[in-house]
C-alpha cells in the first residue's frame, strides 16, 4: 500500500475520526499501518517477535486500513524489512505515531502488577529515562498489603535508576497499588529477637491493623514480624481442643480467641512485639486471660503450669526444650508443639529422571503425591507417557524420602525430650508423636514443620503418684 498521507498521519496524532479523543486515556504510541487483508499476518508476526503492544487495541481506520500498536523500543529496521518483504510488490506499510490510543480489554481489567508496570514505564519515560527488561525484572511480583500500607519484598527496586527518581517513585507505586504508605523489607536482623530491617519509604509511621482468621492484629511493620505464610498453622492452632487448658505460647491470641484456652502465658523478648501483643489482646477483648512474660524465655521462672507449650522459634527451637519440659504439668504432662526447619535432599534413586524442576522441590511433599494426576496432565516437557511415569515416580520417591526425613527428626526429638523430662523429674516419662504438620518451604530442600509431641509420665509413675490418664 502507499505510505499514509500527511493528512491521515495528522488525524492519527490529533485523535480525530474513530480515535475520538474523549474515549482515549493514554499517551502517544507507535503503530504499524497496513491494509486490512494483511493485518492478521502482521499481528501473528508481531506476536511471535513479542513486539505487539497488547495494552492497546488494534484499530480499523476510516480509510479501511488497520493500525497495529507496537512496542517502538523493540521494533527494529530488520523487523520492518521482513514485514515489507512479506507484502506484494508496490505495497508497503507505514510506521507512525498516534496520540491517546484505545486501551485493550486486557489493559482495562489489568492486574495490580500490570498497572504498576505501566505507570512506572510512564514515570521513567517522563523523567527522560529508557525502559528496559532489567527494570521490568526488578519490579515486585508479590507484596504484603496491610490496610493502606504496602510492604515490598527485599529483592525489588534494586536498580540504580530507582534511586534517581526519589520520592516520586514511591508516590507512583502507592498510587498504582491503591496504598498511601510504602515500606520495603530487608534481612532479618541477627540481634537475637528477629527484628525486621524494614524501611518506611512513604508515610509517617509503620503501624498497621491486619485481620487474620477473624482476629484483629496491630503492629509496627518496621519493628515486628508478621508472617502471612504461617496462616495454615494459625488456622490449625485455632482448631485445637484447648478448652480449659493453660498454655505457654507465642501464638497467644489465636489460642485465646478460637481454641478456647482458659489462660495463656505469652513469652516475648522483643519489646516492640510486646507492645503490639498488648494492643492485640485488648483489640480482641482477651487481655484478662493472658500474662505477658517479657525477656529471654530460658530465664522463665514458671513451672508445672502448662497443658500445652508452643515452641515457635526458627530455624530451631531446641534451646527452649528444657524450659518447655519444666513448664509442663508434672502430674499429667501435656503436648509440645515444636517448630523446626528440617533439611532434606532429593533421594538418589530419583536423580536418573532428570526432569524434576526446582519449583517442585519447593512444594509441600504432602501435596506432591495428591497432585500427581494434575502434574502429569500439565507437564509440557514430557515427550512420551513413559517420560511422565518416570517424572511421577521421581516425585513420589522424593516426597517419600522427605517425609521419612521428617519422621526421623521427630523420633529423635521425641527421644531427646523424653530424656530431658526424666532428668527433670527423676522418673520415667513417655513421648508419642501425634502429628507432623508442614507449614511452608523455608528454602530449597528446607521445610518449616511442626511436631505435635505428647509427653506423659509413664504409667508406673502415674500409678505411684495417684494420677491416671
Amino acid at each position: 500500500m502507499a505510505a499514509a498521507s500527511t493528512d491521515q498521519q495528522q488525524r492519527l496524532r490529533s485523535g480525530s475520526g474513530k480515535m475520538d479523543a474523549k474515549n482515549l486515556n493514554s499517551g502517544p504510541i507507535s503503530v504499524l499501518i497496513t491494509k486490512s487483508q494483511f493485518a492478521q499476518r502482521f499481528r501473528g508476526y508481531l506476536e511471535k517477535e513479542r513486539i505487539l503492544d497488547v495494552c492497546h487495541r488494534v484499530q480499523k481506520l476510516l480509510d479501511g486500513t488497520v493500525a497495529l500498536p507496537v512496542l517502538g523500543e523493540k521494533l527494529t529496521e530488520q523487523h520492518l524489512q521482513e514485514l515489507r518483504e512479506s507484502l506484494p510488490p508496490e505495497t508497503t506499510c507505514t510506521l507512525t505515531c498516534i496520540q491517546n490510543p484505545l486501551p485493550s480489554k486486557a489493559a482495562r481489567v489489568q492486574s495490580p502488577a500490570r498497572k504498576l508496570c505501566r505507570e512506572l514505564q510512564c514515570l521513567v519515560s517522563d523523567s527522560g529515562g529508557r525502559w528496559s527488561d532489567e527494570l521490568e525484572d526488578d519490579l515486585p511480583r508479590s507484596w504484603q498489603q496491610h490496610g493502606d500500607l504496602v510492604l515490598l519484598s527485599k529483592d525489588s527496586f534494586r536498580a540504580a535508576l530507582w534511586k534517581e527518581l526519589g520520592l516520586e517513585l514511591w508516590e507512583t507505586v502507592a498510587s498504582a497499588l491503591g496504598a498511601r504508605r510504602i515500606a520495603k523489607q530487608g534481612r532479618i536482623s541477627p540481634d537475637g529477637v528477629r527484628s525486621p530491617t524494614v524501611t518506611l519509604l512513604l508515610g509517617q509511621d509503620g503501624w498497621v491493623e491486619h485481620v487474620d482468621n477473624g482476629i484483629r492484629y496491630t503492629f509496627d511493620v518496621t519493628r515486628c514480624m508478621f508472617s502471612p505464610g504461617n496462616i495454615t498453622e494459625k488456622l490449625r492452632v485455632a482448631s485445637l481442643p484447648c478448652a480449659g487448658e493453660v498454655l505457654v505460647d507465642l501464638y497467644a491470641v489465636p489460642y485465646l480467641v478460637h481454641a478456647g484456652a482458659a489462660f495463656v502465658h505469652a513469652c516475648e523478648w522483643n519489646p516492640h512485639a510486646v507492645e503490639a501483643l498488648r494492643k492485640n489482646l485488648e483489640l480482641n477483648g482477651v487481655q484478662d486471660r493472658c500474662q505477658i512474660h517479657q525477656g529471654d524465655n530460658r530465664q522463665l521462672e514458671l513451672q508445672d503450669v502448662a497443658n500445652r507449650v508452643n515452641l515457635g522459634l526458627l530455624p530451631s527451637s531446641e534451646e527452649g526444650w528444657p524450659i518447655a519440659c519444666q513448664l509442663l504439668r508434672k502430674g499429667t504432662g501435656g503436648i509440645l508443639h515444636i517448630h523446626q526447619n528440617v533439611e532434606s535432599f532429593p533421594a538418589k534413586a530419583h536423580l536418573h529422571s532428570g526432569h524434576l524442576e526446582e519449583q517442585q522441590l519447593q512444594q509441600c511433599p504432602e501435596q506432591a503425591v495428591s497432585n500427581r494426576q494434575e502434574d502429569r496432565m500439565g507437564q509440557r516437557n514430557c515427550r512420551s507417557p513413559k517420560d511422565a511415569d518416570i517424572m511421577d515416580s521421581g516425585r513420589e520417591t522424593q516426597a517419600a524420602a522427605t517425609r521419612a526425613e521428617w519422621q526421623r527428626w521427630a523420633e529423635t526429638t521425641g527421644a531427646q525430650i523424653k530424656v530431658l523430662l526424666q532428668q527433670l523429674h527423676g522418673k520415667p516419662w513417655r513421648t508419642n508423636i501425634l502429628h507432623i504438620e508442614p507449614v511452608k518451604s523455608y528454602a530449597p530442600h528446607v521445610y518449616h514443620i511442626v511436631l505435635d509431641l505428647e509427653c506423659r509420665p509413664s504409667l508406673s509413675s502415674q500409678g505411684e503418684s495417684g494420677v491416671h490418664p
